[in-house]
């Protein structure tokens, strides 16, 4: 294939509240090729390919589009010249159909009253080209990730994109599912697409792509060919630094095992009739990091919401430093040293539409720190965000900045640095380090470790094997809603059979 350059952005400026996400960016995209933009969370990736699509307007800089120069005003009009972007939020109407969904805003023969059979037929006959398989009669409400993921593919494809901008495409699929959709991109490819994949995954990056751009800090730093680089030159290009491997030392509270910080007994949970949970029962000491390993959807999250308070249990117990809680308010647990870390930080984590301080002051508000003649020192809490935005490393323009402005990483580190206030003694951390980049990973990962220094206990929830094995002093396993077994993390531990008990399988202790 003849490469030529169908998209050049030159010189892009863009700051928000006077800090630049973007400096001086360039950026440079071949037909037919997948290009990636690498970088941490917050290094000015979205925001680039948002002024690309017409949300935001640049401050400085030229974008060529087939080599002439361009400057979309919106998003309708990028489409219309070929360029399409799928958000890593996306962009459906839940109560709608595929197939609504899809011709949503084109005039279609026959409107206001379109064919439907026919549209159906066509979308069916595309998505069958690509192997993007859906229902067009379906609800987009009752679709899993994957198939959300898509019927936003389909979408761009039925209004004849030339260049598809994939923001953190794989964040939210499975291992299977990111197996067929790369094969998917490769047919895309093949059909002549170019595709821009916006990411932070180093060996998806090795895996996909033709070449790739490095953007940290909000420039650009380099460009290369991915068959002519590596992992650790792609590492020390995104950070600026060699990654240090987390050490996790010897454990703190071994010697305090006759007295457990968090205590749970046969803890049952049910949900509209069916359970959830069935009785699980640990036990967490001082100094120590439990690991919880599983595959997604076997009663982790009901777990952490029960200790939280969040959920009801039906049966059982849960004792914290002693005092049974299973019955006392969430506001009441988190007095006594419970802290929790959530998977989902914009739905149950942060509010969106508050400012960095006023995120932060949720869980303070009642401190006498931060109240002064009876009402809320919002000075003084301005200056502990402050503060904590410089030691946490958070990107953003400064604690007046909302929530939403931030990327998925640097909200992680604002609940991150929240939570940690005060030196917690239980920290519940459920998939602490999901979608975040290799930096944003190391430090949450170090943070969770010193705690634990400090005689902390942490409860370590995830489904990255490697995480669990680098952090963890004791692995349990869960399936079903039950814990199949806890062991000690040491050199005799084995991946295969924790894997197996992942997927169901017991094992009898030989005597």
């Amino acid at each position: 294939m003849a490469y030529m350059t169908l998209l050049s952005m030159q010189h892009i400026d863009k700051s928000f509240f006077g800090k630049p996400a973007n400096n001086d960016i360039f950026l440079e995209v071949q037909t037919g090729e997948i290009h990636a933009l690498l970088g941490e969370n917050g290094a000015g990736k979205t925001t680039l390919m948002n002024i690309l699509f017409g949300i935001y307007p640049r401050d400085g800089g030229t974008i060529y589009w087939k080599e002439k120069e361009v400057n979309f005003s919106s998003p309708r009009e990028a489409i219309k010249n070929r360029i399409g972007m799928v958000h890593q939020h996306f962009m459906l109407v839940p109560t709608l159909t595929v197939s609504e969904n899809i011709t949503l805003g084109i005039r279609s023969t026959g409107h206001p009253f379109p064919n439907r059979k026919s549209l159906n037929d066509n979308i069916r006959r595309l998505s069958h080209k690509y192997g993007l398989d859906v229902d067009p009669c379906a609800l987009v409400s009752k679709l899993s990730v994957g198939e959300a993921q898509r019927v936003e593919i389909i979408k761009l494809l039925y209004r004849d994109v030339e260049l598809l901008i994939l923001d953190e495409p794989t964040a939210v699929l499975t291992p299977q599912e990111i197996e067929r959709f790369f094969s998917v991109l490769k047919r895309l490819k093949e059909e002549g697409h170019s595709i821009i994949l916006i990411t932070h995954h180093i060996p998806e990056v090795m895996a996909i792509t033709d070449r790739l751009t490095v953007l940290r800090g909000g420039s650009s730093i380099a460009t290369v060919n991915t068959a002519e680089t590596n992992r650790e030159e792609l590492s020390r290009l995104m950070i600026g630094r060699t990654l240090k491997p987390v050490v996790r030392g010897v454990r703190a509270g071994s010697a305090k095992k006759d007295n457990p910080r968090l205590d749970v007994k046969e803890l049952d949970y049910s949900e509209y009739g069916h359970d959830k949970l069935q009785k699980i029962s640990f036990s967490l000491y001082p100094g120590e990091i439990l690991g919880i390993a599983g595959v997604d959807g076997n009663g982790q999250k009901e777990l952490a919401e029960c200790i939280l308070g969040l959920r009801k249990v039906t049966q059982g117990t849960i004792s914290l430093k002693g005092i049974h809680i299973e019955k006392l308010k969430v506001s009441e647990r988190r007095k006594m040293g419970l802290a929790y870390i959530s998977d989902d930080q914009q739905h149950d984590g942060i509010v969106m539409d508050m400012n960095l301080a006023e995120n932060f002051l949720m869980k303070v508000h009642t401190d006498k720190n931060y109240i002064k003649n009876g009402f809320i020192d919002y000075k003084a809490c301005s200056r502990v965000t402050e503060e904590t935005i410089s030691v946490y490393n958070i990107k953003a323009p400064g604690t007046n900045a909302l929530a939403r402005l931030l990327s998925g990483g640097n909200q992680q580190k604002l609940i991150l640095a929240r939570e940690l206030t005060g030196n917690p003694s239980v920290i519940v951390a459920l998939k602490p380090t999901r979608g975040l980049d290799i930096g944003a990973v190391e430090f949450i990962q170090k943070q969770l470790i010193e705690h634990r220094k400090k005689d902390c206990s942490v409860l370590l929830i995830s489904v990255d094997l490697e995480e669990l094995l680098a952090l963890s002093d004791r692995i349990g396993v869960m399936n079903r809603g039950r814990i199949i077994k806890i062991m000690d993390n040491d050199e005799r531990i084995d991946l295969t059979r924790i894997g197996l008990m992942m997927a169901g399988h017991s094992f009898e202790e030989k005597s």
